[in-house]
């Protein structure tokens, strides 16, 4: 049950209080994702090693800013749709479809996780845009939209990289 200020909001934003709560819960677990796919990428960034080590690192680095950027706006969405962004990662973990990795110290390994990663959340986003689209709720709509147009363009960089 929403609360009378969600619900003035809700209205102010033109936007149905059931469709908005199917769309905060795939938001919910793209945070979830994004959380843990935020972590392994700091992993990455600490353990790589090799011939490529200082232009991986450098690059995961961007990549784990960009997924912390990614988590915000996913959990500042999340307050604007009525919800509550979850903030354990015990939860986290129990809700996420990315796993958490363990060491990998290759970067062929690495971009290879990645890959799947983004393959995960970009499944996931699709879900997500299709119910905001549904609930005629084109910020949430645009917000997806961007963040898979970006994570297409690495997935062609990464794929080109391991070619």
């Amino acid at each position: 049950m929403l609360n009378k200020e969600i619900m003035k909001v809700l209205d102010y934003l033109g936007l149905d209080p059931k469709s908005t709560g199917k769309t905060v819960d795939g938001l919910q677990k793209l945070l979830s994702g994004l959380q843990v796919y935020y972590t392994n990428l700091r992993g990455y960034h600490w353990n790589v090693k090799g011939i490529e080590f200082f232009a991986a690192h450098a690059k995961y680095e961007e990549y784990y800013d960009d997924a912390a950027e990614k988590v915000d706006e996913v959990a500042e969405r999340i307050l604007m749709l009525g919800g509550v962004p979850e903030h354990k990662f015990s939860e986290y973990l129990k809700v996420s479809p990315i796993k958490e990795s363990g060491v990998v110290t290759g970067s062929k390994e690495i971009i290879k996780d990645i890959l799947d990663s983004l393959k995960v959340l970009i499944a996931l986003e699709r879900d997500i845009l299709e119910t905001a689209s549904e609930g005629n709720d084109e910020g949430t709509v645009a917000l997806i939209s961007d963040f898979i147009s970006e994570q297409e363009k690495t997935v062609w960089m990464l794929a080109a990289y391991l070619s």
